[in-house]
């Protein structure tokens, strides 16, 4: 497969039917991790899933059309994070596409790569829009013990997601790898067939 078919925009009927399913799987990710009151977000496993089966484009995709949606319908400032979300689904897609999901060792390293990029995107927005936070109760306390002791506030901040995103994506990079690696090969084709046709 070549490099220009990961990133066509020539997408199967399958590949597009995903982001419906994978922003469901994020809301109900979201809305778990909500009831068990769970330090973690787990609002991007339909996204990071969608990577793994269709590449960076319908996981791109699939991340920023997710938080429009729920900043229409939920919460308006989840909208600034599409960017976040839509890098998550590039860089799962393309380190998939690469060969990073061939064992669990493989899949920590994709797991902390796209924690740590998280973390890089969302700290000027946490800046912009909440003064440095995230909201979340164990990310916010260390953001506050860091302040306290006389660290800038950019780099609270960072600290405040990193603490947050990166066990964060990786619990949600592993949950769908495990996922990922239940489901059929003749059902995993049909998203990924498309490349083949392609280059016919």
């Amino acid at each position: 497969m070549s490099n220009r078919s990961m990133w066509s925009l020539k997408l199967s009927t399958a590949a597009i039917a995903l982001i419906p399913a994978a922003i469901g799987i994020n809301y109900l990710g979201k809305l778990v991790a909500g009831l068990l009151k769970l330090p973690l977000w787990l609002d991007s496993i339909g996204t990071v899933l969608s990577a793994m089966l269709a590449g960076p484009i319908i996981g791109a995709l699939s991340g920023i059309i997710n938080n429009i949606i729920y900043g229409v319908t939920a919460d308006p400032i989840s909208t600034v994070y599409a960017i976040t979300s839509g890098v998550i689904g590039l860089i799962v897609g393309v380190m998939a596409y690469k060969g990073w999901l061939k064992n669990f060792k493989t899949v920590i390293v994709v797991g902390l790569v796209v924690g740590l990029a998280a973390a890089v995107i969302s700290t000027p927005l946490n800046l912009i829009f909440w003064g440095g936070q995230t909201g979340n109760v164990w990310g916010d306390a260390f953001y506050a013990f860091l302040v306290s002791n006389d660290v800038p506030v950019w780099l609270a901040s960072f600290g405040d997601s990193v603490i947050v995103d990166v066990p964060d994506k990786l619990a949600t990079v592993i949950v769908s790898y495990l996922i990922f690696k239940g489901l059929p090969n003749n059902f995993i084709s049909i998203f990924q067939g498309q490349d083949k046709i392609e280059e016919l």
